[in-house]
């Protein structure tokens, strides 16, 4: 999937402008960067939607501003819950050699051992805080417990991340764990 989008600054603010921009089928848009500066923009609402849809908050997108690029994460949304259309968006520009740090939600991937044997499974810590150079940093964190027996635990630091990437969160706080059936 081509995570590109086309965005155009502009240089008009307020509300009727905002209004005009939707109705033409733009959304209006903020890119920040890691100085702080911010850039105003307009993107495509069709393009937007097929990304924002389908990504997570640590997905590096690319959003190309009148001819230069900017890898980015989207930041936040903002949309009407009457008629899911997005009304706003921002960006977020991450300097490319400084590690960022991000919470992320644990998926747990696999049955484990001990659920097969008459266990239940307890799902215990739901996120992480991981710290990672933007272009390292994982769309999502997976673990597996198809390992994991009755009375063991699944624990941060069995997590295998890859090169690059950092698990703040302390190393014995349990993601899963198979107790005993009573």
């Amino acid at each position: 999937m081509d995570l590109t989008i086309n965005a155009k600054t502009r240089s008009t603010t307020g509300r009727a402008n905002a209004r005009r921009l939707r109705a033409q089928g733009r959304i209006p848009a903020v890119l920040y960067n890691s100085e702080g500066k911010s850039t105003m923009l307009d993107i495509d609402e069709v393009e937007f939607n097929k990304i924002w849809r389908n990504v997570t908050p640590s997905t590096l997108i690319n959003v190309t501003v009148d001819g230069t690029s900017h890898d980015v994460f989207i930041k936040d949304a903002e949309y009407n819950i009457r008629n899911d259309k997005v009304l706003h968006a921002d960006f977020f520009e991450p300097a490319a050699d400084k590690a960022i740090t991000m919470k992320m939600p644990v998926h747990l991937v696999g049955t484990p051992a001990g659920v097969l044997k008459g266990g239940f499974l307890l799902k215990q810590a739901p996120e992480v805080q991981i710290k990672a150079v933007a272009k390292k940093m994982p769309a999502r964190v997976d673990a597996d417990i198809s390992g994991v027996n009755i009375g063991e635990k699944f624990l941060v630091k069995n997590l295998n991340l890859g090169d690059g990437v950092t698990v703040i969160t302390d190393a014995e706080v349990a993601l899963a764990s198979v107790k005993p059936a009573r």
